[in-house]
């Protein structure tokens, strides 16, 4: 399965968030394979603790394959590759865990016919190779975004499932850019039908994850004075009502990961360790990203919206 992670904004959580999931499915015994398609800034390595590619690397990567300059894109294991301390003995019972990074500096590049048939053979080996390939596209209307519409919608890929998760934070305008991103003039359901893509079917792959979202019922914002905890609330309904307004409330969600201070102070994987013995992180976090994990092969969880 390819699980297409997107948004409009950056800073929404997007790529720690990927990172996380495809951790989750690995320590639960699928192959996984995470494709830094954030071509403008393939940083994806750092959240895995992957010292070589940190910002890409120097040649091979992602773009160099995309463009024909590499026969094949480079691979790292994470499990071997990785200095965080925790994982660098592999978990017992894992699947595998691969990350395919961008190139340094590669940037933005058009997509042309070459390059959308090399995405599609990628795809295709990929998908038979691993349960789960997540790819973590740039933010916005970008290049990556309108070839991932290009690729899934051919024939070759008429096999392959594929599921879109677009985040945004809880605030107005990443509501509305969330919004925006799929159902504007030139978002996903525009972008997808121009190229092929049935509405109904590619509505229906379509989630949002709202990220970093406080509880105002829980400390430390239960604790405030009583007017801001008052206008908390009050904010909290409104961006509910909006974001009905705007389809991407409740029932278009398939997640909510809470508000955590770790991944504000540092994009890293959240491990069972971090919540049970160092107790750094929340076990509400924990379980969110379990649960949204379990959810991307979950059918009954992309049912209708």
């Amino acid at each position: 399965m390819l699980v297409f992670a997107a948004s409009d904004k950056g800073g929404t959580g997007r790529s720690v968030t990927s990172a996380n999931l495809a951790f989750r499915r690995a320590l639960g015994g699928d192959d996984v394979c995470y494709l830094d398609f954030d071509f403008g800034s393939p940083t994806a390595a750092a959240v895995f603790d992957v010292p070589k590619a940190m910002s890409g690397i120097e040649q091979g990567g992602l773009h160099s394959y995309l463009q024909g300059k590499a026969t094949e894109p480079s691979r790292l294991d994470v499990w071997a590759e990785t200095e965080h301390q925790l994982l660098r003995d592999r978990p017992a019972n894992s699947g595998n865990l691969v990350l395919l990074p961008g190139d340094r500096s590669g940037g933005e590049f058009a997509v042309g016919k070459d390059t959308v048939s090399r995405c599609i053979d990628l795809f295709l080996r990929l998908n038979s190779e691993f349960e789960v390939v997540i790819v973590d596209l740039s933010a916005g209307r970008s290049y990556a975004m309108d070839m991932a519409l290009e690729v899934t919608a051919r024939p070759e890929m008429r096999g392959v499932r594929a599921r879109w998760l677009v985040y945004h934070r809880w605030t107005r305008q990443h509501v509305i850019a969330a919004s925006g991103l799929v159902f504007g003039q030139r978002g996903i359901l525009a972008g997808g039908v121009a190229r092929g893509h049935d509405k109904e079917e590619l509505r229906s792959a379509i989630r949002f994850v709202r990220a970093a979202v406080p509880d105002p019922e829980a400390p430390p914002w239960s604790l405030v004075p009583p007017a801001q905890s008052s206008w908390m609330r009050k904010c909290d309904q409104d961006l509910d009502r909006l974001a009905a307004d705007r389809e991407v409330g409740f029932s278009a969600a398939i997640g909510v990961v809470p508000l955590e201070p770790v991944l504000q102070w540092r994009e890293q994987l959240i491990t069972d360790e971090d919540v049970l013995s160092s107790r750094i992180a929340n076990l509400e976090t924990l379980v969110a990203l379990q649960d949204l994990a379990d959810k991307l092969t979950d059918d009954e969880a992309w049912g209708p919206v």
